[in-house]
């Protein structure tokens, strides 16, 4: 994010604090636009990131017939409809044909579509056709779980719900043995 942007964020946090009645001369208010501008320049990072990028060189050939999983990745997103976040676990699965990938470059392709304004059936669809461009595996699966701000806070203020999306392709898709064996994976303990 350029500097011109940074200072038309503060500009519009400036006004929306007023526009809310509050005042934004007093203490506690006085550095918080250029607070906002510096978070959402955080927020807003992966707009900024393409997952071949993320993953750099760091795909690597290898023989692999087995599931390949990542569980419980942390994220944080905002909703595109009222800016309020959503958060939660990414849990990613795939098949390997000829090549895997570093693992800590999983957890980075969530990120880049996590932050972004997001809706989170479009970020879980993102991440396994980001993992299926990149690996050409036989199978990707990813699963999301997330409590979305904008349906606790507001609306129909349910706070216990969460969501639950999934992607399924290839081996995953086609076939329920493999797919379950993924889901048997991200449903055990930790340890």
């Amino acid at each position: 994010m350029n500097t011109k942007n940074i200072s038309n964020i503060k500009e519009i946090t400036s006004a929306l604090l007023d526009e809310i009645g509050e005042d934004t001369n007093r203490e506690g208010l006085l550095e918080t636009p250029s607070r906002v501008a510096k978070a959402w320049e955080y927020f807003s990072q992966g707009y900024r990131l393409t997952p071949k990028e993320v993953v750099g060189d760091a795909i690597f050939n290898e023989k692999c017939n087995d599931i390949i999983a990542v569980k419980d990745i942390d994220f944080f997103s905002l909703c595109e409809h009222h800016l309020l976040p959503f958060y939660g676990v990414v849990h990613v699965g795939y098949l390997p044909g000829d090549k895997i990938m570093g693992i800590s470059k999983i957890p980075r392709i969530v990120d880049v579509f996590a932050r972004r304004l997001q809706v989170q059936e479009r970020m879980t669809k993102q991440v396994a056709d980001a993992i299926e461009d990149i690996l050409q595996p036989k199978g990707v699966a990813v699963m999301a779980e997330a409590s979305h701000l904008c349906m606790q806070m507001r609306g129909v203020e349910k706070k216990a719900s969460f969501m639950v999306t999934s992607a399924m392709r290839g081996a995953f898709k086609e076939n329920h043995k493999t797919r379950d064996e993924f889901l048997t994976i991200i449903s055990q303990d930790k340890r």
